[in-house]
């Protein structure tokens, strides 16, 4: 057991949820944001600006998204070079077997393959051969075995709750919201989350709302402590900044939870807003302004959509006046009460 402990250590082998759960799962937004999004983003601007070269450049960004993705999981597991650019194939295969709930099936199986391609790295003098082959063929086997099942669970999962958000969109509006939003807060990913369910539709709205409360919620309650810099940095940067403070005062948080919670159900309820982009585009709220251009990118993609100022309204709305002045309303009074102290929104920014 000893020697198993020692090599494992050796390996930088961790098992833990921190390792996979939190370190994996955002490194694999990352790569999804550094291809596919961005892909989408310059897509969209050839698309708009008639720029054909731009609209070349998204397409492949798009197509290298699971090798992204692969590689970012490795890379947050420390993973050395050989089975690095090994994951380049895995990524490929986990996420083109795995359909629309790709990102999930490669974030098991990168970990999986990365982890056994550590273990045997520079275990023999052929390690050239060696490392490459063992991660490449266990991280390939599996996409082809498990891959489809990963993605259509994934898929099932997030079609249900797509479905329970259009069948009851005041009650799931709030759910989405609000749990979506405390993701994006908390050090997981509520981009990879969306995107490993592919979370779109009015679910996908919901989810924006949600997340814009927490990003722009936190910056304008905490104005008054952290001034421009800490505008900027929580409400196109992210809220995961006041996470610290949220540790040390848990109170600080009710005002952008609450919000999420009204501005989910008018988003469903009253705009009917849908992020009908990329998937990862819902969990991203304000950051980059990456939410709202996913849902005007869902809007020129739909030949049927005709683009309203009513969507214009309800999206400004949703993204930042409500958020700004519900979680300020919210704050007034436990600021009064002293749930919400001086300094507990402080930024070193």
């Amino acid at each position: 057991m000893g020697k198993i402990k020692n090599f494992l250590k050796r390996k930088d082998i961790v098992f833990s949820a921190k390792r996979y759960g939190i370190d994996a799962l955002g490194a694999m937004a990352q790569g999804l944001f550094a291809s596919l999004l961005i892909g989408t983003i310059i897509g969209t601007l050839g698309t708009q600006l008639n720029i054909d070269i731009f609209v070349k450049i998204g397409d492949f960004a798009k197509k290298v998204s699971g090798s992204a993705m692969a590689i970012a999981i490795a890379y947050a597991l420390n993973a050395p070079p050989l089975v690095l650019f090994s994951m380049t194939t895995v990524g490929f295969a986990a996420n083109e077997i795995g359909g629309a709930g790709g990102p999930l099936a490669v974030l098991f199986i990168a970990i999986i393959a990365a982890e056994c391609g550590k273990a045997v790295s520079k275990e023999t003098k052929v390690d050239i051969i060696v490392t490459p082959f063992v991660t490449i063929f266990i991280g390939t086997l599996l996409s082809i075995l498990i891959a489809p099942y990963i993605g259509n669970a994934a898929q099932s999962f997030g079609n249900a709750i797509m479905w329970a958000t259009n069948l009851q969109p005041f009650l799931m509006g709030i759910v989405v919201s609000v749990l979506v939003g405390i993701a994006l807060t908390l050090p997981i990913s509520s981009a990879a989350i969306c995107a490993a369910l592919s979370l779109t539709g009015l679910a996908g709205g919901a989810a924006v709302a949600g997340c814009c409360a927490q990003m722009v919620g936190f910056a304008v309650m905490s104005f008054r402590e952290n001034k421009w810099g800490g505008l900027f940095a929580q409400g196109i940067g992210t809220s995961m900044l006041q996470m610290g403070n949220i540790v040390k005062n848990p109170k600080i948080w009710i005002p952008p939870i609450l919000a999420s919670a009204i501005t989910g159900p008018i988003a469903t309820c009253i705009f009917r807003l849908e992020m009908n982009g990329p998937a990862i585009s819902s969990g991203m709220g304000t950051c980059g302004l990456v939410g709202q251009i996913g849902v005007y990118t869902g809007w020129v993609n739909d030949a049927s959509k005709v683009i309203t100022s009513f969507d214009w309204i309800g999206l400004v709305l949703i993204s930042f006046v409500l958020p700004a002045i519900l979680t300020y309303i919210i704050s007034l009074p436990l600021r009064k009460i002293g749930w919400i102290g001086k300094n507990d929104l402080k930024l070193d920014v």
